[in-house]
């Protein structure tokens, strides 16, 4: 049995440029596009979990709670159906932002924080997205811990 050709670590390369833009250009469409029906996105740090369709609308509040949001890719590792790559996220702190009881106002601060995505592929889609961010970093940058 060979190995599929859409999970080849030089179709990833490609597909994941791809992912990370339309992340960028707040493509909800495209990022979808590029989703296995089934796939599952899971913010580990944020105890948040998607799946499928409703990915859409989580990914979207991320959008909302942060308009400009935009990734910088740190490191990019790349084998046969996986990427895992670390950013840095940079945004204004333009919308409350919420984790669980803690409710942060908009302070029109920039804010810049790290994370980490761990990303199975198959048959050329995202099949999960793993995510692990520096929480407390953005925490402590909208002003909830000193």
């Amino acid at each position: 049995m060979s190995a599929n050709p859409k999970d080849s670590e030089a179709a990833l390369r490609e597909a994941i440029d791809r992912y990370n833009a339309a992340w960028n250009a707040h493509d909800l469409d495209a990022i979808m596009a590029m989703h296995a029906p089934d796939m599952v996105f899971e913010n580990h740090t944020a105890g948040e979990s998607a799946s499928g369709e409703d990915a859409r609308a989580h990914i979207g509040s991320i959008f909302a709670t942060w308009p400009d949001i935009e990734f910088t890719t740190r490191r990019l590792y790349v084998r046969e159906g996986l990427v895992v790559q670390e950013w840095t996220a940079a945004a204004t702190h333009a919308k409350t932002m919420r984790r669980g009881d803690l409710a942060a106002e908009p302070s029109g601060r920039r804010v810049e924080w790290d994370g980490i995505d761990a990303i199975p592929f198959e048959d050329g889609m995202v099949k999960r997205k793993d995510v692990w961010s520096d929480s407390v970093t953005i925490l402590r940058q909208v002003g909830l811990l000193d």
